[in-house]
């Protein structure tokens, strides 16, 4: 089969297509042939060499795909040759075919296109980690996710709605009117306002319930300005550095704030199973029904993964890029 591949690490430049291994699946995997998959930040980062690939991981790029089973392990249950499906995956996805756990999958309904389910597992599975799991959302909540345009963003808007919360974002003033469509209570352009500001005179001074943050180090302060008491931070990402300058431990403990980092590549397959059990049961069903969507900006055929990773670079996205598989 073929895959893209990176040598050595660099820019986007550096990617090409060629050939490598066939995947070998365990009693417990399905093979797929691959229709789509999506970009993801960790993709650009692990191509500059600033992301290590983590022990046992698939290191070719992709953390998502969408497909169809062309061949099941012995100990498979609930998939058979010719389903079609999606799945969160621990690198891999930019490929031909892929061996994938079958806990793994969730299995498209007949409205689902695989460019749109290819853009669903990585950050779907994210917000509801994050919202859900980490972050415990109530219907009564004010939630602050900053990136509202992103991948993840744009997931974290929808979940937090459909669990009855109030979602606020930040985004490019450009962005807007999308973040908005899916359900936004309030944009905030952080090029034109200071978010602490907007978010405690949106909250009539309580501040946000909980905080789904990607930028890391240059916005914890201000989170902790604009934080209500109890509140829960999420931090997904240090996109803007890690490191704090003037930190003080006092809103932690006045407010008792609640601060959790996490990644998903790093959990074990154990845990990345439970959450995909539990994401298949209460959310999976509203892809279905239509209250859930993915988002999907571009669709690159995977030949222009180049071109793919420069879009993504270059910020200007709303929601997912994606790109086809060649059959060739």
């Amino acid at each position: 089969m073929k895959a893209i591949l990176y040598e050595p690490a660099g820019d986007a430049g550096q990617l090409y297509i060629d050939e490598v291994d066939n995947p070998r699946p365990t009693p417990s995997q399905v093979v797929l042939h691959v229709a789509a998959t999506a970009l993801n930040r960790a993709d650009l980062l692990q191509r500059e060499g600033k992301y290590p690939v983590p022990p046992g991981a698939n290191p070719i790029l992709g953390l998502e795909v969408a497909g169809t089973v062309i061949e099941v392990g012995s100990d498979v249950k609930g998939f058979e040759v010719g389903d079609n499906v999606c799945a969160l995956v621990n690198g891999g996805g930019y490929a031909q075919q892929i061996a994938v756990d079958y806990r793994m999958l969730l299995k498209l309904p007949e409205n689902l296109s695989f460019t749109k389910a290819a853009a669903i597992p990585e950050v779907f599975l994210t917000a509801y980690q994050a919202l859900h799991w980490i972050a415990r959302v109530q219907p009564s909540d004010t939630v602050l996710i900053h990136a509202g345009a992103s991948g993840v963003g744009t997931a974290a808007i929808q979940l937090a709605k459909l669990a009855g919360a109030l979602p606020i974002v930040t985004a490019s003033g450009h962005k807007h009117e999308a973040v908005d469509e899916l359900g936004a209570a309030r944009s905030i352009d952080y090029h034109a306002e200071e978010f602490q500001e907007a978010v405690m005179d949106f909250t009539a001074g309580k501040g946000a319930d909980i905080i789904i943050d990607f930028v890391g180090g240059p916005y914890l302060n201000q989170n902790l300005a604009c934080c209500a008491t109890d509140a829960r931070i999420v931090s997904l990402a240090a996109l803007g550095g890690a490191r704090v300058a003037d930190f003080s431990m006092a809103p932690f403990l006045r407010k008792r704030i609640q601060l959790t980092g996490s990644t998903m590549r790093s959990r074990t397959d154990a845990y990345r199973q439970r959450l995909t059990a539990d994401f298949r049961r209460e959310i999976w069903p509203r892809f279905s029904d239509g209250t859930l969507t993915a988002v999907v900006d571009t669709i690159y055929d995977w030949e222009d993964v180049a071109e793919a990773h420069r879009y993504m670079a270059s910020n200007g996205n709303v929601g997912k890029i994606v790109l086809t598989i060649g059959l060739d």
